[in-house]
C-alpha cells in the first residue's frame, strides 16, 4: 500500500491469508496501552539524584548499573520518555525534529569501555548545553550472546540516568535502530547567559 490508497479487496484478503496461522491476534478494542507509568516515588526519586548529583559525574563512580539486562531485538524501537514530558517534545523527539549537537559511536567498544563513554559523554553535552545528542550503540550480536548486547546496555543505562529526560530509537537517516536520540534534562543555569 503506498500513498493515501485505502486497501481494497484483494489487499484484505491477501492479508487475512498471510495472517492465518500465525500467532497474530486481531485488536477488539481502540485504546492504546501505554505501558504503565513510572510509580511517583520512582519519578521523585530521579528528581532528587539530578538535583542532588548536579552535573557532577566521575570516572570512580559510576551512575549506571553493570548487572543483567533484558535483551532487546536488532530490528526493536527503543522508546523512553518521564511520564511528565510533553506529549509534543516526544513526538518531535520521534521524528528527529529536535537537532541534535553531539554524537557518539560506541562501536568497536566492550560493555565496560561503553559505559565509561556513554558517561563521560553525557556529562560532556550537559556542560557545553546540548538539548539533544546521537548515541550510535549498533544492533550486532557480540560475542556469544545471542541479542545485541550494547544496544540493550544502552537502553538499560540511559533508563537510570537523571540527565535524560527521554530517547527513541533515531531516523533511518541517522543510524535507525542501530542508534538513539537523547533528550538531556536542562538545568536553570543551562538559560543564564554566560
Amino acid at each position: 500500500m503506498t500513498g493515501n490508497r485505502l486497501p481494497d479487496d484483494d489487499d484484505r484478503i491477501a492479508f487475512r491469508e498471510a495472517m492465518r496461522g500465525s500467532d497474530i491476534r486481531p485488536v477488539h478494542h481502540d485504546r492504546a496501552d501505554p505501558g504503565r507509568p513510572a510509580p511517583r516515588s520512582e519519578l521523585r526519586h530521579r528528581r532528587e539524584a539530578a538535583a542532588s548529583n548536579g552535573n557532577a559525574v566521575t570516572a570512580t563512580s559510576s551512575r549506571t548499573s553493570d548487572g543483567r539486562v533484558d535483551p532487546v531485538r536488532p530490528s526493536e524501537a527503543l522508546m523512553f520518555a518521564l511520564s511528565d514530558l510533553p506529549h509534543r517534545t516526544i513526538a518531535q523527539l520521534k521524528r528527529g525534529a529536535i537537532a541534535w549537537q553531539a554524537g557518539l559511536d560506541l562501536h568497536g567498544h566492550d560493555l565496560e569501555q561503553a559505559r565509561g563513554e556513554l558517561e563521560s559523554f553525557l556529562h560532556e553535552a550537559r556542560v557545553n548545553r546540548a538539548r539533544c545528542v546521537l548515541v550510535v550503540h549498533g544492533k550486532a550480536w557480540s560475542g556469544a550472546a545471542r541479542y545485541p548486547v550494547i544496544k540493550s546496555h544502552v537502553n538499560a543505562w540511559l533508563r537510570e540516568l537523571p540527565e535524560v529526560l527521554a530517547f527513541c530509537s533515531a531516523q533511518d537517516r541517522d543510524g535507525g535502530t542501530g542508534a538513539v536520540y537523547v533528550l538531556l534534562r536542562r538545568t536553570r543555569e543551562d538559560y543564564a547567559t554566560p
